[in-house]
Order: structure tokens, then C-alpha cells, then sequence
């Protein structure tokens, strides 16, 4: 090789160094590290899959491989008349989520809270038929999975339909039209799309009832030959409540049933409750007193520590169990978006979620990616 031939190769790698040194390492986030473990998820408001909220949707981009929306497909907003849906925010919902490659999950089909007046009963305001509620329920659920067939990979299809004490929640669907009303459900839905993901989806299942309950309700459901793909666990929980313990054994006992777990509408609140046999009942509020809402000028250090080491620790418990969970998902993406603030007692401010009111990763966020890469 002649001098000027050397000069140039020599000079081209100091190039190829320099440029390589200046390169920026691609951040570790959340969904990057959890990504061979499980599904990452958020729940979405309309202000975020809008597009208003510029800062909550870099989160969301940036940390979270799964979305579920929080309030835009329950059938009071997506079905508020008979004869009338309202598909606005849902269609938004959804293509948000297909825009950024999110794995979607339609929130809810069935549940006795935030459902139309009108669906229980005839134009004189009689309560309608078990016949009659069997084929709004069946319309109801044809309609909306089928519009998004092959677009929305799972569905919650009942939620929280069993008491703590593993009897049926006495709803409207449950008086009227009795057991049957959730097998039926599932069989309309899975009518709709073959191929979309079905859930059950409940809060306070560390309680040993609510578990049993749950248990005999899906062992039910496949003894009849049904379609169920997953136990949705809620994460409604508390410094002290419930007991990981508890939680590990409802999580085990599902997983056994030859279903996935998923951990749901995750949040940790520090306050403190009024009474602690609410769960996650969005019917239960009470009055505000001032007692009740220590923080409102930020957290204590300790008890900021102390709030991070519980949730480490059920991420811990998720990473333990990854070969039975699919996704861990929190419910809201900052702590100003947590409806924590607002129940079981309204105008309090909590600090439930993994990112602070300014979208900034709280400590917890290193910790779990930590503990992911281990």
C-alpha cells in the first residue's frame, strides 16, 4: 500500500471513530426492557389519544407497548341510546394505537357501572325481559367488537362481576337475566371476532373468595366449551393491601387454570382510605376533609421510599411470574391523569403512577428496568 493510500485509510477510520463516539446510546426504557418479558401497558384518556396531550403521548411513545382506554368504550359513551352508537372516541382510541404499533385492548363489553339507563328498560320505564336484555346485551357486544375485528387483539368481556366473597354481584345483568348472562357474553363476543383475546377482568383478587370465585367461574366457562384467554388482575392497591402474598396465590391459582394473567388498571395509592372494604367500587365516595389528604404539597422522603419499595416489590412478583402474565398495566400514564385524585374521596392529590405530574420518571421506573435486565 503506497503512502497516500495509508494517509486515507488512516484518516477515514479517525473519521469512522469520531462519528461512532459521537453516536448516542439508545435510552433503556420501559417497554425496551420489559419487551421479552411482557406486554407494558397504559390506560388512555381522550385528551392523550386526541393528541392534546403532547407530553403524556411522548410517554406513551417512548415507554409503553400496550394501551387500553380508560373511559371511551364503556357502553354509557360508546352506546348511549338504542338505537344509537357513538363511535368517536373509540375510533380515535384505536387508531392512536395502530399509529404507534400499541397492542390494543378493548375495555369493557359488560359491566353493571357506567352502562345506559336505557338498557334495562322499555320505553314506559319498565324493567325489560331476561329475552329482551339477552339480545341488547348480544347487539350491543356484535356491534362494537365487530366493528373492530382484527384491530383490537383482546377484550375485558365481563368486569367485576364477582363480590369479594366469590358470590354474584346482584346487577341489573345478574337479576334479570342471571348466571348465564357472562357465558353468554363470552359466546357473543367470540361470534364476533374468532380471533381477538377474551378476558374477565375483576379488582380485590388477593381476597381468598373473590379468588375461589373467579376460579369456579372460568373453570365453568371452558367446561362449557368457551372461549377465555385471560384473568384481568386489578392493581387497585395500597401501602398496606393487600398482602403480596395473597396476591401471588390469586395469581398462581389462575395461571393453573390454563389461562393467561394479566395485571390490570395498576396504580399504588399513598392516602389514606376512609374505609378499607371499598376495593375499587366507583359507586363508594365520600366527603373531603382535609385529614384525609396529607400530600398535597408533595410527598415526605420517607414516605416516598417507602411507596417505591411497595411497588418494586410487585414488580418483582410480575417478573418472578413472567411465563404466566402478558401484560402489566398501569391505569394512567402521569399522576395528574389518575383518577386516584378524584375516588373514593374527590379533590385529593395522589402520586398512584410511574411518572410525575410533569411526565417525568419517578425512581420506581429505574428500578423496574433494573430488575427487568437482571
Amino acid at each position: 500500500m503506497d503512502m497516500k493510500k495509508l494517509l486515507f485509510v488512516g484518516f477515514g477510520c479517525l473519521l469512522l471513530s469520531g462519528c461512532a463516539s459521537k453516536v448516542p446510546e439508545t435510552p433503556v426504557t420501559l417497554k425496551s426492557a420489559l419487551a421479552d418479558k411482557f406486554y407494558i401497558g397504559t390506560a388512555l384518556n381522550q385528551a392523550q389519544f386526541s393528541g392534546r396531550d403532547t407530553e403524556g403521548i411522548r410517554v406513551i411513545r417512548e415507554q409503553f407497548s400496550a394501551v387500553v382506554p380508560e373511559n371511551c368504550m364503556k357502553s354509557e359513551v360508546i352506546h348511549p341510546e338504542e338505537d344509537r352508537y357513538d363511535f368517536t372516541q373509540a375510533d380515535q382510541f384505536v387508531a392512536f394505537g395502530e399509529a404507534n404499533d400499541l397492542f390494543i385492548t378493548g375495555h369493557c363489553l359488560v359491566w353493571h357501572s357506567q352502562t345506559p339507563p336505557w338498557l334495562f328498560v322499555d320505553a314506559k320505564g319498565k324493567e325489560v325481559s331476561k329475552e329482551v336484555l339477552i339480545e341488547r346485551m348480544k347487539a350491543h357486544i356484535t356491534t362494537v367488537v365487530s366493528r373492530y375485528k382484527g384491530r383490537i387483539k383482546g377484550w375485558d368481556v365481563v368486569n367485576e362481576a364477582i363480590l369479594d366473597d366469590g358470590s354474584y354481584r346482584e346487577s341489573k345483568f345478574y337479576k334479570i337475566i342471571g348466571e348465564e348472562f357472562i357465558p353468554l357474553a363470552f359466546q357473543f363476543a367470540h361470534e364476533a371476532d374468532p380471533d381477538a383475546e377474551l378476558y374477565y377482568n375483576d379488582y380485590s383478587m388477593a381476597f381468598e373468595g373473590k379468588r375461589n370465585g373467579v376460579v369456579a367461574l372460568v373453570k365453568s366457562l371452558k367446561a362449557k366449551g368457551l372461549r377465555i384467554d385471560g384473568v384481568g388482575m386489578q392493581g387497585h392497591i395500597g401501602m398496606d393491601y393487600p398482602a403480596i402474598e395473597e396476591f401471588e396465590k390469586s395469581l398462581l391459582a389462575f395461571a393453573e387454570l390454563g389461562v393467561n394473567v394479566m395485571i390490570t388498571e395498576l396504580d399504588l395509592t399513598v392516602l389514606p382510605s376512609p374505609k378499607m372494604d371499598v376495593g375499587a367500587d366507583v359507586a363508594s365516595t365520600f366527603e373531603y376533609q382535609q385529614t384525609m389528604n396529607p400530600y398535597a404539597d408533595g410527598l415526605p422522603e420517607d414516605v416516598d421510599a417507602a411507596w417505591t419499595a411497595r411497588y418494586n416489590e410487585f414488580f418483582k412478583l410480575f417478573l418472578k411470574h413472567q411465563d404466566k402474565i402478558t401484560r402489566v398495566t398501569l391505569w394512567g400514564v402521569s399522576d395528574g391523569d389518575s383518577w386516584r385524585n378524584g375516588w373514593p374521596i374527590p379533590g385529593r392529590t395522589d402520586y398512584a403512577l410511574l411518572f410525575d405530574r410533569n411526565h417525568q420518571p419517578k425512581p420506581i421506573v429505574n428500578l423496574i428496568i433494573k430488575e427487568a435486565q437482571q
